[in-house]
């Protein structure tokens, strides 16, 4: 009976816990592990920011070419892109809503941009959106996004 209880007992000594050493170890490779897969993931979500407000633009884009095909024109400044979804003036012509939904906004939380007539040489309306940053201009993460 004695030589089972010592040996309970010194398997109970060996798994009492991790040793500080141990527990470095793996907090260092915990770190190295962030520092490498962090910086790719965040690139993947500016990424898939950008793609989902191109594509975004693409649908608000296909809406204004379906409300000038049935009123004859695009929204005027006043109008704007809330002409897709409601009809504020009351036009016959109107066979919205051009967007299913309502109007979104950008993956940034703002509101798209519309402005009729272009400064563009060539367009008739520029649509985009700020980006990341929110303001006019930038590059690189912070550029705007137009089609």
């Amino acid at each position: 009976m004695k030589h089972i209880e010592s040996m309970d007992s010194r398997v109970g000594r060996r798994s009492r816990g991790f040793t500080l050493l141990e527990l470095l170890v793996v907090i260092l490779i915990i770190g190295l592990l962030t520092g490498i897969v962090g910086p790719r993931f965040l690139s993947q979500i500016s990424r898939s920011e950008v793609t989902t407000a191109k594509a975004q633009l693409d649908a608000i884009d296909k809406a204004l070419q379906g409300y000038r095909i049935d009123l004859g024109r695009y929204p005027d400044t006043g109008e704007g892109l809330a002409a897709l979804v409601r009809n504020d003036a009351n036009d016959p012509r109107w066979r919205g809503p051009y967007l299913k939904g309502e109007l979104p906004n950008d993956p940034w939380g703002m509101p798209y941009q519309y402005r009729i007539p272009s400064q563009q040489p060539g367009k008739d309306y520029e649509l985009f959106s700020f980006g990341h940053d929110r303001v006019a201009g930038g590059s690189g993460d912070d550029a705007d996004i137009q089609l």
